[in-house]
């Protein structure tokens, strides 16, 4: 037993230090291959909304920055922040609130990328009840689909009832509606009478009859009517830690991503949806074209956080967050974004 325990405690290192290996390949940034690797999780890869992510892969500005990025999805933005936190992924296309709502339970997580300053959502109203519900204050006694609790949608219809002084659970009804098709069976159905939503889901509701816009902050205009200023919403977000440790990966990142929106910028909705892949128009390509033509205009074209959009991204959670209602001035706002890479890749 004696010459044994050498020999063994050796086999027994090498394979905690296997593991460990294992586990940092898991982590790490770059492939044996030498090339840089990056999963990222998308909260709803088919919504306009996050259209960046998805375009910049097929424009081949990731490959093109010597870095292979694998998207995966999620139907709601607070699904995506689960599988960042857990480790499954590096980063997250979704809402920049809920680097603010993290903060406050003491994860360090920002936005290094912000797509879009205001959050292109709709809200939609069942034609049955276009009549009834004709703003926010009306959302009294009804139902409203949100696509996840706790998600940013969410976030969004408790602030614009609590305008009105409506409280969810109380007043109303929040139900998790999802996205897409499962969103426009419910409305259609009944279940919901009006909820928040994303193209191409609005055009489809709107040119079928199923649905009619209530609230669009898909317009600068519109958002501020809704939420009182910009509402920074579609970014690309990390960990603090992560960013920290892997600058050159955040970069290349931040590169594409910014050509990306300058590509947006500078093309028509149609030239756009012909980049993305033929499924995501589904069997009607004109609506989709349409719809990433209506929506377009949300995103920035340098990636860059308004500091006064953050600044009322945070006024609005305060104000009916219980995560972050009473906590405001406690929230570090500047550690929740950081326009270093977007800069350089500007520069």
């Amino acid at each position: 037993m004696n010459l044994r325990t050498p020999v063994t405690l050796v086999l027994a290192a090498a394979t905690v230090l296997g593991l460990a290996a294992c586990r940092d390949s898991r982590t790490d940034s770059a492939t044996a291959g030498g090339t840089d690797h990056v999963r990222i999780m998308v909260g709803g890869i088919d919504k306009v909304i996050y259209l960046p992510a998805k375009l910049a892969d097929q424009l081949g500005y990731f490959k093109e920055q010597g870095i292979t990025v694998d998207l995966a999805t999620q139907q709601a933005g607070v699904n995506a922040e689960n599988s960042l936190i857990s480790g499954d992924v590096q980063a997250v296309v979704g809402f920049y609130d809920h680097t603010i709502d993290l903060q406050t339970k003491g994860k360090c997580l920002e936005s290094v990328v912000q797509l879009a300053n205001i959050p292109g959502e709709v809200e939609m109203v069942s034609p049955t009840k276009a009549g009834e519900i004709r703003s926010a204050a009306d959302f009294k006694g009804r139902k409203l689909g949100v696509t996840d609790l706790g998600s940013s949608t969410d976030f969004l219809t408790q602030y614009l009832g609590q305008q009105h002084g409506l409280k969810a659970g109380t007043d109303y009804t929040e139900v998790k509606a999802g996205a897409g098709s499962t969103f426009v069976a419910s409305l259609e159905n009944g279940q919901i009478d009006a909820g928040m939503t994303t193209d191409p889901t609005v055009a489809q509701l709107v040119s079928t009859g199923k649905g009619k816009v209530l609230l669009d902050m898909r317009t600068e205009a519109g958002a501020k009517a809704a939420l009182g200023g910009l509402y920074p919403a579609s970014s690309l977000y990390m960990s603090c830690d992560y960013v920290k440790a892997h600058k050159p990966v955040v970069q290349k990142l931040a590169n594409a991503l910014v050509k990306t929106l300058k590509f947006i910028s500078s093309h028509s909705g149609a030239e756009i949806a012909a980049k993305m892949p033929a499924d995501y128009a589904g069997s009607d390509k004109a609506l989709y074209e349409k719809a990433v033509g209506d929506t377009k205009s949300m995103f920035n074209s340098d990636g860059k956080m308004p500091s006064a959009g953050a600044e009322n991204v945070l006024t609005v959670l305060s104000q009916f967050s219980p995560n972050v209602k009473g906590k405001k001035d406690s929230v570090r706002l500047t550690e929740t974004y950081t326009t270093e890479f977007v800069d350089q890749a500007s520069a």
